[in-house]
């Protein structure tokens, strides 16, 4: 069977089409037109399940078989995927099928999907059995919906009991209804565009709830198997294998971003270096899309609870179009948290990708210094011209190889490689890199399904850059990005700067099968010096403040990533430890940090958004939610105002004149970059009182 191996995080981790939930509401006109007739399954769609289920027992990494433990995870991840707030099935449902729990495996080796699909009928009729009340509460809500009793909504409800009944499941589509709508009033619209704008949101979820296929619940159910195995572990049925490229990778053509369905929500997962999205500075991986507009002023299009390919075709478009994203920030919760931004569609450009560099003088320790960054945002290699035997070929190592040269005649004190936010790509360029920083040796160890190790090797004992080394790594660095960063560390060749990286250490395979394609794991990296690049990612030498939460973003927040190990230590030859170096450098780093504004502000910020991020409730009570709001809000201009007045601006009146995010990407104030300066001069100040050579 054609198989297809992918080491990019881009086309990895983006992939993950979970599956496709549509939602339950609508207005009593469209009821009747698009109320969801029972699913049933195909002889084909039972073949196709039997090819599925045979390739995850012979080929998956985990050497997971499909047994009674495995029937119980796959049912908890399915209800999971129909139900994640726990508001549509009632402890009775729940019941009723959990004779299910060890029997899935058997009825899946047959080909039996009579109990998936019987789920998914359950989940449609409740779906509309949610729309039908939620629509009779529409008709009368100013009327019939008290804002001043005490009740709140609980925001996570994935580990809390199953609702008892019909009535306590009534209760919490009210409290949803409800939420709704305050969160509309306290937006500023009044009764008349609040009544109008819930009319249209449940109009058009309950049309797509209506246009739901057969092919959806096979496809969702595959899913709940496979993810089951691990989150890369994935099914794609014919429709998306068909556009293979564009849906692999979700990236949107025209703003460049990576997105995957995060139950109800399109979540953007990253975003592509050099992209529209990436330098407007407007969006951030976390966020959730709940709308989508064209132009300037076309009307904002509902889309929560879309599959992911209808919310692709809407933000896609012409180059120098301008799309309009009404999102739902990483770092806050809530509709009544939502912000419009507006990106223009644009091609990413391969030059834009390319490795660059850059010399800086700076001033430290009382003289100057001649530092070298080269700035690599992915892995890459033109194939094609590589299998045609063209000789100047373009690759990350060809490039950066040639900017060492041009570094090396400005004659730089020390270098800085930027990973930051690099996803990965190809394997062959990363073994490749770090071959230019040190003598012959092992780079990366691969381990197989079977335990079989295979390493790849750096066989040139030249090293064409041999001073001091940073390397900057962030939550978003990803794949060959850990690989080097790891090299590098586990070599003692250089230091490493930054927050812990993705932890995105496996190697998935395309497999085709009767009905579609299977993407499944199929093997794991490991560092030379034994450790896993899995889930954990590489820890930098000199920490700096998060900007990512790794509970949203990372290997580590996947339900279900395989876990961290360790595997036999490469043979190698490490340079002189530099652990007493770390040690000084961390401590000038901290005092110059401890009263930076710049670093102030970015802890100041990760703190408000994990305090939101771990809101248990939220009031529905207008004052008091008003007042939560305003808190989160006066808190968040205080934090922007205290920085600005530091860098000399003007201070904000209000958080809505704030037009961009705080990202790693601006380069008008790149302070993580600016410090790592900092730290490479007291290195190479250091470097040579320890006499250190490379």
């Amino acid at each position: 069977m054609k198989r297809q191996s992918i080491c990019s995080i881009a086309a990895l981790f983006a992939a993950a089409v979970m599956v496709f939930v549509p939602a339950a509401q609508a207005t009593a006109s469209a009821k009747k037109l698009a109320t969801p007739a029972q699913v049933t399954f195909t002889p084909e769609d039972r073949n196709t399940c039997v090819a599925i289920v045979n390739s995850l027992e012979r080929n998956h990494y985990s050497g997971k078989r499909l047994n009674n433990a495995m029937s119980s995870r796959i049912l908890d991840r399915y209800l999971t995927t129909l139900d994640p707030s726990r508001s549509l099935f009632t402890q009775q449902d729940i019941d009723r099928f959990e004779p299910l729990r060890y029997r899935l495996d058997n009825s899946l080796k047959k080909g039996n999907l009579t109990p998936g699909y019987d789920l998914f009928n359950l989940f449609l009729e409740r779906s509309r059995e949610r729309l039908e009340y939620i629509i009779s509460l529409s008709k009368t809500w100013e009327k019939g919906l008290d804002f001043t009793n005490g009740e709140t909504i609980d925001l996570v409800r994935e580990e809390m009991p199953w609702p008892a009944n019909r009535k306590a499941l009534e209760l919490l589509w009210k409290k949803s209804f409800k939420n709704a709508v305050l969160a509309l009033k306290l937006d500023g619209e009044t009764s008349e565009e609040i009544t109008k704008t819930l009319a249209k949101r449940y109009a058009s979820r309950l049309k797509r709830l209506g246009q739901t296929k057969s092919s959806d619940s096979f496809r969702t159910f595959m899913n709940a198997v496979a993810m089951s195995f691990d989150p890369h572990t994935q099914y794609y049925p014919p429709r998306v294998s068909e556009d293979f490229d564009i849906q692999m990778s979700l990236s949107l053509e025209g703003i460049g971003a990576v997105l995957q369905n995060e139950y109800e929500y399109t979540k953007v997962v990253r975003l592509i270096t050099a992209g529209p999205a990436e330098k407007s500075n407007q969006l951030m991986p976390g966020d959730r899309i709940i709308g989508v507009g064209q132009n300037d002023l076309g009307e904002i299009q509902d889309v929560v609870g879309w599959r992911i390919d209808d919310v692709v075709k809407l933000i896609r478009g012409p180059k120098d179009t301008i799309v309009r994203l009404k999102i739902i920030p990483a770092e806050k919760k809530g509709d009544h948290h939502a912000r419009l931004v507006s990106i223009k569609r644009d091609k990413v450009k391969l030059e834009d990708q390319a490795a660059k560099k850059t010399v800086e003088t700076v001033h430290a320790n009382g003289r100057d210094y001649t530092i070298g960054i080269i700035d690599i945002p992915a892995f890459y290699q033109d194939f094609k011209g590589s299998q045609a035997g063209v000789t100047d070929y373009r690759s990350t190592t060809r490039d950066v190889s040639k900017l060492l040269g041009e570094l090396k005649q400005e004659k730089i004190d020390g270098l800085i490689i930027d990973l930051r936010n690099n996803g990965g790509g190809s394997l062959q360029e990363v073994n490749q890199l770090v071959g230019l920083f040190i003598n012959s040796g092992p780079t990366v160890q691969i381990r197989g399904r079977k335990g079989f190790m295979s390493r790849l090797n750096d066989p040139d004992p030249s090293i064409v850059y041999t001073g001091p080394l940073v390397v900057m790594i962030n939550r978003m660095s990803a794949s060959a990005s850990e690989i080097f960063a790891g090299a590098i560390k586990d070599y003692n060749r250089g230091i490493i700067a930054g927050t812990r990286s993705f932890g995105k250490g496996t190697v998935q395979a395309l497999q085709a099968i009767d009905k579609g394609q299977l993407k499944l794991t199929s093997a794991k990296f490991y560092r030379i010096s034994g450790k896993s690049t899995q889930n954990l990612g590489v820890a930098p030498d000199i920490n700096y403040p998060r900007l990512y939460n790794p509970e949203e973003t990372g290997e580590s927040s996947l339900k279900g990533a395989l876990p961290w190990d360790m595997s036999r230590r490469a043979e190698f030859q490490p340079y002189k430890d530099l652990s007493p170096l770390i040690g000084k450098l961390r401590i000038n780093h901290e005092k110059r940090t401890e009263t930076s504004p710049d670093f102030i502000y970015l802890r100041s910020k990760y703190r408000l958004a994990s305090e939101i991020y771990n809101l248990k409730q939220w009031s529905l009570n207008e004052t008091k939610r008003k007042e939560q709001k305003e808190r989160f809000t006066t808190k968040e201009l205080e934090i922007e105002n205290r920085s600005r007045l530091a860098r000399g601006l003007d201070p904000l009146e209000k958080i809505e004149d704030n037009e961009t995010r705080t990202t790693e990407n601006d380069t008008d104030n790149d302070f993580l970059l600016k410090e790592t300066e900092q730290v490479m001069a007291d290195f190479i100040d250091l470097a040579k009182t320890e006499a250190l050579h490379w």
